[in-house]
């Protein structure tokens, strides 16, 4: 169920770059202009992280994320709308609507975290979050050729109505299939043992719940988790593996269509393939991370050597300006985008190291870092492609940010292990 609505998540966040292209032409924008429309989703992603975290924490996976997956599909919905409007007014309703799909998915996976920690025992884990973060990859697969079809043949609007009813349909299905592992009515107390004694946090969720948000000092609790040496450096990690992601949700359509003369069918169809092996990779990045686990290797050891040599396979895409094939072209990007997959054990290692009192919280601030990318990717992309007339130097910052990503877990995140707050709780 997590791989299904994280699916739904990232097709409804790339709506924006399939349909870019002809929303450009409509409405007349220049590159910088689409860079902040692109990037209108995760400012508000951003901001609404901390206190979906403390939601989460609060009220439970369960009902805060129902309420996320259906109010960010009504908004998607809502921007099929936006084609009845006209200049300056179309403009601010596009950047308001995708302003309120980035404030509504701010629960999701923060949610994803919470859930796995409660359901799958550390030698599980790897592979339970490279699953559902493999979507991302999936929906690029799926929804892709079918938004580039929907665009060419019924016009842009089509896309944000289509995948917006799809969405608020799933949000009923998840109140009908998630349950907290104690609460499951078809779990046995064999299972249930399993899952504690391999370090699944069953009390997290549902009725058994004993992580109180009275727990914890909430400022004081960020403060705490911010100053850990380890956890900032798996939270700036995240913001240069994001980077990645970004520039994939983003502007990748858009760099097929101008930069290598492709049509938006051509380009729906042709992101695809780098998303199928963004897919594999983030499967083969779990299996490769808990096989480590299972052959005895240290946890930091399973986590760290897959997300290196992702990212290492990922700064291939630099050798795209060198490349004059297309068909090449998508060969290199397909193998960086596979290394991507491959390194995405992000939430994997929040889940690993997440305090039991604010699972929530460390997982709304990991997703702050990482999707502050969301905002600078974008813009930073369109600044470079308006001054240059060319991705050259995208690519080339694209793969910078992976090497980085390489330097923070190799020197500054240390020994992977959960977080024990000492400053922030409560007195009980």
């Amino acid at each position: 169920m997590l791989f299904a609505v994280t699916t739904i998540n990232y097709a409804d966040r790339a709506t924006i770059s399939i349909a870019g292209p002809d929303i450009k032409k409509e409405l007349g924008l220049s590159a910088v202009q689409m860079g902040f429309v692109f990037s209108a989703f995760a400012w508000s992603y951003v901001l609404a992280q901390l206190p979906g975290g403390w939601l989460l924490d609060r009220f439970g996976s369960k009902i805060t994320y129902f309420f996320s997956i259906f109010l960010w599909s009504l908004f998607t919905f809502f921007t099929g709308a936006v084609g009845f409007f006209t200049g300056g007014a179309a403009v601010a309703l596009l950047f308001a609507l995708r302003l309120a799909v980035g404030a509504a998915e701010a629960p999701s996976f923060p949610g994803n975290s919470r859930i796995a920690s409660s359901w799958f025992p550390t030698h599980e884990r790897g592979r339970a979050a490279a699953i559902f973060n493999s979507a991302q990859y999936f929906a690029t697969v799926l929804f892709a050729p079918i938004m580039g079809w929907l665009v060419h043949a019924h016009g842009w609007h089509s896309v944000f109505y289509v995948m917006g009813a799809l969405g608020m349909l799933v949000s009923f299905a998840w109140l009908k299939t998630i349950y907290s592992p104690k609460d499951h009515p078809g779990i046995n107390a064999g299972e249930l043992k399993y899952l504690q004694e391999g370090g699944a946090l069953v009390d997290l969720e549902g009725s058994a719940r004993t992580a109180k948000p009275a727990q914890v000092n909430t400022l004081s609790c960020i403060k705490e988790l911010l100053s850990n040496r380890m956890l900032f450096g798996i939270y700036l990690g995240q913001y240069c593996i994001t980077t990645l992601t970004y520039f994939f949700l983003t502007w990748f359509p858009v760099y097929l269509v101008q930069e290598r003369g492709m049509t938006i069918l051509k380009a729906g169809f042709v992101a695809s393939l780098p998303a199928i092996a963004g897919f594999l990779g983030g499967i083969a990045g779990g299996w490769m991370s808990d096989r480590l686990s299972a052959a005895g290797y240290s946890l930091s050891v399973a986590r760290k050597l897959p997300i290196v040599l992702g990212m290492v396979l990922s700064m291939s895409m630099i050798a795209c300006n060198y490349i004059e094939t297309d068909m090449l072209v998508v060969a290199v990007m397909s193998l960086a985008f596979f290394g991507k997959g491959i390194g995405a054990l992000g939430w994997a290692v929040v889940s690993d190291t997440s305090p039991k009192e604010a699972g929530g919280l460390s997982g709304g601030l990991f997703n702050t870092f990482g999707n502050t990318a969301g905002i600078t990717t974008p813009i930073v992309i369109g600044y470079i492609v308006q001054n240059t007339g060319s991705f050259a130097g995208a690519l080339v910052f694209v793969g910078a940010n992976a090497a980085v990503a390489i330097a923070c877990y190799l020197f500054i995140v240390g020994d992977i292990k959960r977080v024990t707050l000492v400053k922030s709780l409560c007195a009980k």
